[in-house]
């Protein structure tokens, strides 16, 4: 049984009590609220910052002049001394270098304490939607509404996933990048010690340090990369102390999953079911196909008929599309006065171009999907293998005095290049996996993404001698 109660007016009050009892209340409910609210505590300017980690750069190379011997005298002594020191192991330079920077003048502290479990995708995907209230569906929401939370739904998880990607993949390649540097400090610092003993010339030891320097330059570009792919997952799970920031770089795997044998579509899907698959799972052109049906069944079909009499006409009688830019006119007052006949011929039109696009966008998706399983795999198993084996030849020949010091190091810059270049063939592949997931779970295809010029850019830096 209802029951009604009888209104009465506010009180009225001055200016006054009603700020009065405003503060009041914020006295009681905001302490309480911006204790427990951690986007308050973000939001606020007086939020203390965490110290963020300092950002470490490689030292840059030097290009001062070497000291050059005054007399033949002091020449022979520097390069007998320099030939001493290289004959006391076994492989002469590199392995002086490699002793060197294994036993430094103080030593560096080992990490202690646990690390912490990797943060794999399922994991960040649940920290993700703790703030995304909006992609939460509800039981008295309709069904348009209820399809559009789920394409948005499937949008998000196709960022999320495609940021954790890029963030694996930039820390890993970062990693490769500083160690194609340390390669080029040591064919440089070989190239200074031998213009110190008179067995260079200065134009030798400049093209060692160019090589350096372009390749201090790409680890450079590999960190930015790499913080600014971290940055972005963060942003995308809701963290914003840098601290917190800090550890999530350290929770996440040392490098992607592998490239599966083959592509697969998904479970019960071939090459013939993929276009129906991609129609079937996005809500909103269900619901466009259920409503054109309704305004196409309004209409007889000798209306429609006559509409497309009409619109055929106009297109004949139009002028060439490529030298005017007049329109196609249609004189008929009749039809257009026709509202039924004009719903349904805009709906239509509109379910005709959505359909189209839809499965337009499943015959690229699987393709490209494709295409970067095949880089990924070539570039695994054809480049890598094979540089490795390059490099493995170019020890031997060097280990039986047959190829110097910095043959050896350009192998080796060029083993690290080609795995750079694995790991963004691999990262593509899992971005194209991403898009392709999306696509069946109802969201659009962005398009291509180019491939990555990491490895490219790797790849043109002077190979040195």
């Amino acid at each position: 049984m209802m029951v009604f109660r009888r209104w009465t007016p506010p009180l009225k009050s001055s200016p006054g009590r009603a700020a009065a009892l405003s503060i009041a209340l914020a006295a009681v409910c905001w302490p309480a609220q911006a204790q427990t609210s951690n986007a308050v505590q973000a939001a606020d300017p007086a939020t203390p910052a965490t110290a963020s980690a300092p950002l470490v750069l490689p030292p840059t190379g030097s290009v001062d002049a070497l000291e050059r011997p005054a007399d033949i005298a002091r020449a022979r002594e520097i390069w007998q001394r320099a030939n001493e020191r290289v004959a006391e192991f076994p492989r002469g330079h590199i392995d002086l270098l490699r002793w060197e920077s294994k036993n430094p003048g103080e030593a560096t502290p080992a990490p202690t304490g646990t690390q912490p479990a990797p943060l794999d995708l399922a994991q960040a995907l649940r920290l993700s939607l703790r703030q995304r209230p909006e992609l939460f569906t509800h039981a008295d929401m309709n069904a348009l509404e209820a399809g559009a939370v789920q394409v948005a739904y499937a949008r998000h998880v196709r960022d999320v996933q495609r940021a954790w990607v890029d963030a694996v993949s930039a820390r890993q390649s970062a990693r490769q990048m500083s160690e194609l540097w340390e390669a080029t400090r040591t064919g440089s610092e070989l190239g200074r010690r031998m213009v110190v003993a008179g067995n260079w010339s200065q134009a030798k030891l400049m093209r060692e340090q160019l090589t350096e320097a372009s390749a201090w330059q790409m680890n450079v570009n590999a960190q930015g990369e790499a913080l600014s792919a971290l940055e972005r997952l963060a942003q995308l799970l809701g963290l914003w102390e840098a601290n917190a920031v800090a550890q999530l770089g350290e929770r996440l795997p040392a490098s992607l999953p592998a490239v599966p044998t083959r592509p697969t579509p998904g479970a019960g899907l071939t090459d013939a079911t993929l276009e129906a698959a991609v129609l079937r799972a996005d809500p909103l052109l269900a619901l466009q196909r259920v409503e054109a049906q309704r305004e196409l069944g309004a209409v007889g079909a000798d209306r429609r008929q006559v509409w497309t009499a009409a619109a055929e006409a106009a297109l004949s009688a139009m002028p060439d599309p490529t030298t005017t830019a007049t329109p196609p006119h249609i004189g008929n007052l009749s039809l257009l006065r026709d509202h039924p006949l004009a719903r349904a011929t805009r709906a239509e039109a509109g379910l005709l171009r959505a359909a189209g696009e839809r499965r337009s966008m499943a015959r690229q998706a699987w393709a490209q999907l494709q295409l970067r399983h095949a880089s990924a795999q070539h570039a695994q198993a054809v480049v890598a293998q094979l540089q490795a084996a390059l490099e493995q030849e170019t020890l031997l020949r060097y280990n039986g005095m047959l190829q110097s010091s910095w043959e050896l190091l350009a192998s080796a810059r060029e083993r690290m290049q080609s795995l750079d270049t694995a790991v963004q063939a691999r990262r593509d592949y899992w971005r194209a996996q991403a898009d392709w997931q999306a696509l069946l779970a109802g969201a659009e295809y962005a398009g291509p993404d180019t491939s990555s010029t990491a490895g490219a850019s790797a790849a043109q830096a002077p190979a040195g001698h």
